[in-house]
């Protein structure tokens, strides 16, 4: 069955071309009120698509601001297995346009790369799992295994409608696994399979004193400084060490174990100093850096503002200072806990003289993992290597993925996180592009796995 489906990808790779960028054309960007017309668009496109290939039941099912793709496959029968696929198909906008080297929905290959608002996120990886599809049914007839396909249009936009509408419609999704293929490999041709994601959440911290800014001349030494507070608060909750010391903040949170540092030792090791511009990195006593990113919590300062922004000097004591703080998780905490814990450590050294106000983040996920040596998680690899021609490399991803979290939640099933995605496809950025290099043998690797799972 591979061989058939794999000519015919061949032989038919300039029409499928097309037809992505077609699909690649439609400006469906979720964010802007402008384009909900093309993002309708683009949920027209996916569902002519799937009724065309042979997939029954398909409708877009509305929600309060943009549609869900559903559709179905249940003809290879009751003992086959079910795989609930996720993707989605609106974009983040253009802007700044002028950085754009070729119009961002005008698809252009140059040098290899399929250049356009959408091609490696989402949409090209969406694309790549219809065309196998199509591929399968043109040549068999039928697929190996039993789809359902969940498409939404608001994932860049938070999934707003997303969980409830996975909630309301359990059983309409209900499948024995589940696919998604919205991330990368850690390197161009390096099949990776990703078998972690971190958890996130995260607050704000506001530090008020004086009702108005005050001259420092008249009032220093007398009225406690809010921006010094705050630092002082932000400086006693992580240590020299990178490791954070607010109370319970590691409790469940288990150690490393050896098979996960071979596994993660294995993986291609990025030049943090040449990819950042720092003059070497940091990362919590007792673990590589390599190791903290991928399989450790982490506690960051995004931003902290108050007093005089302007040029020169200006001589007061401010009358607030804020800090905005995120946490990347791992399994075994739960966001909730956490900002609960960073609350408690916030107002315990809380100086006198301020007042001290948490806002906690309404946006958190919790981390997820899956075995590495789980069956699915196996052929997706066994697949990979054989697409690819390279031994599959096995991380844990510090970046966060809700619907990861949502799925596992309702449904409590595996998940596969199949990515073919680079580093350099400047995802979210101008000039995002994805290697045709990825695009056909990511759709080698899906033809291998479908027909190793039935």
């Amino acid at each position: 069955m591979s061989e058939k489906a794999l000519a015919y990808l061949t032989e038919n790779r300039d029409r499928l071309l097309e037809k992505l960028n077609d699909f690649l054309s439609i400006p469906s960007v979720s964010t802007d009120s402008v384009h909900k017309e093309d993002v309708r668009n683009a949920a027209s496109f996916l569902e002519t698509y799937l009724a065309d290939t042979g997939f029954e039941n398909v409708q877009q099912i509305e929600t309060k601001k943009h549609p869900i793709v559903y559709a179905e496959y249940t003809k290879a029968g009751p003992n086959a297995p079910t795989v609930l696929l996720y993707g989605h198909y609106d974009v983040q906008p253009v802007d700044p346009i002028e950085l754009w080297k070729s119009e961002p929905f005008k698809p252009e290959v140059r040098d290899g790369r399929l250049y356009a608002r959408g091609s490696s996120d989402d949409k090209g990886q969406v694309f790549m799992h219809l065309a196998v599809f199509e591929a399968l049914m043109k040549t068999e007839g039928k697929l190996p295994l039993n789809v359902k396909v969940c498409l939404e249009g608001e994932e860049e936009i938070g999934s707003e409608n997303l969980y409830r509408t996975l909630q309301e419609k359990k059983e309409l999704f209900q499948a024995d696994f589940a696919v998604i293929s919205d991330s990368g490999m850690v390197a161009k041709n390096q099949p990776t399979i990703l078998y972690g994601l971190k958890g996130f959440t995260g607050i704000e911290i506001t530090v008020s004193g004086p009702d108005h800014d005050l001259h420092s001349g008249m009032y220093g030494g007398a009225v406690r400084n809010p921006i010094m507070a705050l630092s002082h608060i932000l400086a006693s909750m992580k240590d020299e060490n990178e490791v954070v010391t607010v109370d319970g903040f590691y409790d469940g949170v288990e150690d490393l174990t050896e098979e996960e540092r071979h596994l993660i030792e294995q993986v291609p090791s990025e030049d943090f100093v040449r990819a950042t511009g720092i003059t070497e990195t940091v990362s919590e006593k007792g673990y590589t850096a390599k190791e903290h990113t991928m399989a450790r919590p982490t506690f960051e300062v995004n931003g902290i503002y108050g007093g005089y922004q302007g040029e020169g000097t200006k001589t007061i004591i401010p009358t607030s200072a804020t800090a905005k703080i995120t946490c990347r998780l791992v399994p075994g905490q739960e966001p909730d806990r956490i900002q609960e814990a960073l609350e408690a450590h916030v107002k315990k050294v809380a100086p006198k003289g301020v007042t001290v106000k948490v806002k906690k983040e309404k946006l958190s996920a919790k981390a997820y993992k899956v075995e590495p040596n789980h069956p699915l998680i196996q052929k997706a690899a066994d697949s990979y290597t054989k697409a690819f021609g390279k031994e599959t490399v096995y991380v844990r991803m510090g970046g966060s993925i809700p619907v990861v979290e949502w799925i596992e939640d309702i449904y409590n099933i595996p998940i596969v996180l199949l990515g073919f995605g680079t580093p350099d496809d400047r995802l979210h950025s101008p000039n995002e592009s994805f290697p045709l290099d990825s695009y056909d043998k990511g759709m080698e690797t899906l033809v291998y796995y479908w027909n190793e799972i039935k």
